[in-house]
């Protein structure tokens, strides 16, 4: 007997058995066991997702012997020939094949007749959105008014040519990509049932290279299981796929890290020379930028046997949060934009510069120290501590600074602060910490300002708290950072001494309870308001839920 290959071996023969679309298949079993059938179905979807395997255990599931039923027997004459392929009354069209009106014509004057063997005359036409316009007109009228008879099941991978003629008299489905983890779950099973040995890491590569598909999942494990002599493992997977060692991509990161532009550049070039495509790596590039957010909010979710474990903990724990966001919107407008560039070298090339660019110095541009003294002597006074412009937060009640010392602090670099002058503020500090962060000269230290409550303050010093939620954000980067602003907007040295804990009474908060009343404030004023009661009680009229915004002074 002839070799039959995996995709079509396993492929589903009833709904139980078909892998990812289960909103699909509920909509369809409930159809089914309630007898409320549709003339025409439509479903979309990428390749390989299970479109036309879903057209045909729906077309068993309606001319079963057993009759109409979500779960056909599988061994009566009708099913069986359905799945040889073979049926009498199941009429399978490839549009792409038969896109002129006069093959639809001889198709739709079949129509008219009885089935011959079973209860359904079904049509599947596939990649129905390769009809020629004349052919969809002539499919119109059958679709509007088909025989009791007839059911058409139309699949395609582009909804979005299929006239609204057509679309207003389906029911539609989509279907989905597959995720990986169902993709490999599903060839584990497999594999273990045809007693093929495998790595795990190795089924994670053909998911990843099958992006979504199932029917290419198991082409490719086919591949690998000839390419491997009856095994599926790691290497030689990598060397079937031609895969691309990907570790430049985390030399990439190494150099942002290291603010090391000239490190970028020749990685860049390398990568040219590899033929790699730019557009490609920047797309590779955010799906790393993704992977290693995840691993750094729920490293938990990380799978014990995914091939970059280790390198994506090892990142998350040196890649600031805010940083890692900022790295994956420029990657992110790099690869929309980079055909605008005048090639996809510069363009490429031009984001891993603009990373570099916002992060060292706060997207100021660096100056020398001859020049930043300069700078000083011509500067207007540094203000005092208690102009602070008032806000409507709470004040926080200062306190004396505790003899112990902190768990956290950091002394601000005298080189950071380019020589700033050491004379003391004309007036004490007032207590209120939002209004000096609102005043500071901050870029991405801000979010660490905002979520720092103050705990005690004296002439020379203060003393802040991180809640736990935040502690990630304690980077020693950061921490000078904002010991640099705050001794430039005092214009004297400040000690900062931080802790993680507090009451979490901090700017950000503060912020969104604010918010929060606001919005509940706007919520009453809408719903109190006699115009839209009378829309209400008159018109039946409803409130958008989320719609309602309060209205910024």
């Amino acid at each position: 007997m002839s070799y039959q290959v995996l995709a079509r071996k396993w492929r589903p023969k009833s709904f139980e058995t078909l892998v990812g679309q289960d909103h699909v298949v509920r909509a369809l079993t409930n159809a089914l066991e309630q007898n409320r059938l549709h003339h025409a179905y439509l479903f979309t979807g990428t390749r390989g997702v299970g479109k036309t395997t879903l057209a045909r255990i729906l077309a068993k599931s309606l001319n079963c012997e057993t009759g109409i039923t979500a779960k056909p027997c599988g061994v009566c004459n009708a099913c069986t020939e359905i799945d040889k392929g073979r049926f009498v009354d199941l009429i399978e069209v490839d549009a792409a094949s038969n896109t002129q009106v006069d093959a639809m014509r001889d198709l739709l004057d079949n129509a008219q007749y009885a089935p011959t063997a079973g209860r359904f005359k079904v049509y599947i036409i596939d990649e129905v959105h390769m009809l020629s316009k004349s052919a969809f007109n002539a499919m119109l009228k059958t679709l509007e008014e088909p025989p009791a008879h007839v059911k058409f099941i139309l699949a395609t991978t582009d909804p979005q040519k299929v006239p609204v003629t057509v679309l207003s008299r389906c029911l539609q489905f989509n279907l989905r990509q597959m995720a990986g983890t169902s993709i490999t779950g599903h060839l584990q099973n497999i594999l273990g049932q045809e007693n093929i040995p495998f790595e795990a890491t190795a089924l994670h590569l053909i998911s990843r290279a099958a992006a979504g598909s199932m029917r290419d999942a198991l082409s490719l494990t086919d591949q690998a299981i000839a390419y491997g002599g009856q095994t599926v493992n790691e290497a030689e997977v990598r060397a079937m796929l031609g895969a691309i060692d990907q570790s430049y991509l985390y030399q990439l990161l190494d150099a942002l890290l290291a603010n090391d532009g000239s490190s970028l550049i020749n990685q860049a070039k390398a990568m040219e020379e590899r033929s790699i495509s730019f557009e490609a790596a920047l797309n590779d590039f955010a799906q790393l930028l993704h992977q290693i957010a995840v691993a750094q909010t729920v490293p938990e979710s990380v799978a014990d046997d995914l091939p970059e474990r280790e390198a994506l903990l090892t990142l998350a724990q040196k890649l600031p949060a805010e940083t890692l966001q900022l790295y994956y919107q420029i990657a992110l407008l790099g690869r929309r934009d980079i055909g605008l560039a005048p090639d996809e070298f510069a363009g490429f090339t031009m984001s891993l510069l603009r990373m570099l660019a916002f992060i060292p110095n706060d997207g100021g541009p660096t100056v020398s120290p001859k020049k930043t003294e300069q700078t000083n002597k011509s500067a207007r006074p540094a203000p005092a501590i208690s102009q602070a412009k008032p806000v409507a937060a709470p004040p926080i009640e200062a306190k004396p600074l505790p003899a112990e010392t902190l768990s956290q602090q950091i002394n601000v670099n005298p080189q950071t602060l380019s020589e700033v002058s050491t004379t003391p503020a004309s007036s004490s500090f007032n207590g209120n910490w939002r209004s000096l962060v609102d005043e500071l000269k901050l870029g991405l230290a801000r979010e660490l300002a905002k979520h720092c409550e103050l705990i005690a303050y004296d002439e020379h010093s203060i003393s802040l708290s991180v809640p736990e939620a935040q502690k990630h954000l304690l980077s020693p980067n950061y921490q000078e950072k904002l010991g640099s602003a705050i001794a430039q907007y005092f214009d004297k040295k400040i000690k900062l001494q931080f802790s993680i804990g507090g009451t979490g009474n901090t700017p950000a908060k503060q912020i969104s309870q604010e918010k929060a009343v606001a919005q509940a404030s706007a919520e009453s004023a809408i719903e109190d308001d006699s115009f839209v009661q009378a829309l209400i009680n008159d018109f039946g009229a409803t409130i958008i839920p989320n719609s309602i915004k309060p209205i910024n002074n």
